[in-house]
């Protein structure tokens, strides 16, 4: 592949990658991702060659992950201890790595013709393909720019968050197609038509109530310690943050007590027996339970887990969906050296749980835990429903310091319970910690960066949601019967 001559069309690119991360979280500004997948798609019907292409897709992607990403260097270099150049570089490789997605698109898009339709099918087949590949990264997919606000959200219960990307680059394309053909006045009307068609099916959509409530509110407390990332793991402050997080246990009268995940930084079996009862008592006395993050040691095995003390019988729930390179090392004896000379990040040689778990019966209801990564696969998130009511993820996004990573990652968790039709509770050590809806909206959301305890309702719901019930299997259908048609009228 020729390296094309840099100029205006790729620093366009470039631009419109960047300039649509503010359709995510913190901005939430949706239209910008549509405008910029737009510019994309625009220049990709200009391109002369499918190679053209595939250098504009790569520059697109550089400006929306080097933007949209950005804060894998303060985890590796500010709390990780990787020297600086490296940490710049790693966070490079990555990005680029994963621009080779929208690359990929627009090279195949160029290839196989009819772009308006094939990008949209490629796009999102790539993104799924992410979701998976080397264990899954699936941040910054197009659908999670439209949650919660957007018309186009109201797929997310219906065919999920690559549903929801479908639309999103369908739109993009359709404005492109709009900008490629202004003079014709039937081009004009079709991709206008098509555009109101898909944003009315959107908007009707959120109108359906896919759930009922379920049984009477509870009180919970979402506990944020706010226990600072370089200290967490220090035994010196073990103590402070021992005590920390059990004065603010005795201070709630809820009836469902979560805290974060491994808000108590040592092996389960380490933890005072004293100290266990006296949490466990006081949410006997509230009527509850409540939820730790701690690490458990079995079988020569450590697990990243959450345990139940309270009125209910003990049960724990262990993390099956681990980081790579932050939780387990991939290929050991290859990456191995990385950790003894420019890493130290704690945990990194853990076990998974199974995926059979099953949801926590507490506080009279049925609780789905995920612990911080894995409410970004909406595909095993919907393995424990619809048996459970209301879902719980606990997180640790202190490793990204005050960046867009925690703001991002309340995104998704909006995104699954619009998938699911369910409350979320996010209970975090330094953001986000929400009360999340099931149509995705905010009921409450702690300030960042500050110990606090989040207390508010939640109520339990019931009811299966078509993602629920098929999961990604309609989308992908719909995506390769699209790519098959395509491809046998390329051949035609």
């Amino acid at each position: 592949m020729k390296f094309p001559h840099l100029g205006l069309p790729h620093l366009a690119a470039l631009l419109a990658g960047a300039f649509s991360v503010t359709g995510f979280a913190p901005f939430y500004w949706c239209p910008a991702t549509i405008l910029g997948l737009g510019s994309l798609i625009y220049l990709w019907h200009k391109a002369e060659t499918p190679s053209q292409a595939w250098w504009l897709g790569l520059s697109f992607g550089l400006g929306l992950f080097g933007v949209g990403i950005y804060w894998i260097y303060i985890s590796l270099h500010d709390f990780g201890g990787m020297p600086a150049a490296m940490a710049v570089f790693a966070t490079f490789a990555l990005s680029a790595f994963l621009a080779l997605f929208p690359a990929t698109a627009g090279w195949a898009g160029r290839k196989l013709g009819n772009i308006w339709l094939s990008i949209p099918v490629l796009w999102v087949l790539s993104e799924w393909v992410r979701s998976w590949i080397f264990t899954g990264f699936p941040w910054l997919l197009a659908g999670y720019s439209q949650i919660p606000g957007s018309p186009l959200a109201g797929f997310a219960p219906v065919l999920g968050i690559h549903g929801v990307s479908l639309a999103t680059v369908l739109s993009a394309s359709l404005l492109a197609a709009l900008a490629l053909h202004w003079r014709n006045a039937a081009a004009v009307r079709r991709s206008l038509l098509l555009l109101a068609v898909l944003w009315l099916a959107g908007g009707l959509l959120k109108l359906n109530q896919w759930s009922m409530p379920t049984g009477e509110p509870v009180s919970v407390a979402l506990l944020q310690g706010n226990i600072t990332q370089d200290l967490k793991w220090e035994n010196q402050t073990l103590f402070q943050t021992l005590q920390q997080y059990l004065d603010m246990t005795l201070q709630t009268k809820a009836k469902l007590i979560i805290l974060p995940e491994t808000a108590f930084p040592l092996i389960s079996s380490q933890i005072p027996q004293d100290y266990l009862q006296r949490l466990a008592d006081h949410a006997k006395n509230n009527g509850g339970d409540i939820l730790i993050g701690t690490v458990e040691h079995e079988g020569g095995l450590y697990y990243n887990s959450m345990l139940s003390l309270g009125s209910s019988p003990e049960q724990a729930y262990r993390k099956t969906h681990l980081v790579p390179f932050g939780e387990f090392i991939p290929l050991k004896k290859v990456f191995g050296w990385v950790y003894e000379n420019w890493l130290d990040i704690p945990l990194t040689d853990l076990a998974r749980g199974g995926f059979q778990q099953r949801p926590m019966q507490v506080a009279g209801q049925a609780v789905a835990i995920n612990i911080c990564y894995e409410d970004v696969f909406g595909e095993e998130i919907i393995l424990q429903l619809p048996e459970a009511s209301i879902l719980v993820n606990t997180s640790n996004d202190a490793w990204y310091g005050e960046s867009f990573a925690a703001y991002q990652h309340l995104q998704i968790a909006q995104a699954r319970s619009m998938e699911t039709a369910r409350m979320m509770l996010r209970s975090t050590n330094t953001g986000a910690t929400a009360i999340i809806n099931p149509d995705g909206s905010l009921a409450a959301h702690a300030p960042h960066f500050q110990a606090t305890t989040l207390e508010g309702e939640a109520q339990g719901y019931q009811g299966t949601t078509p993602y629920v019930r098929w999961g990604n299997w309609p989308i992908l259908i719909a995506l390769f019967t699209a790519l098959g048609l395509l491809w046998r009228r390329k051949k035609k």
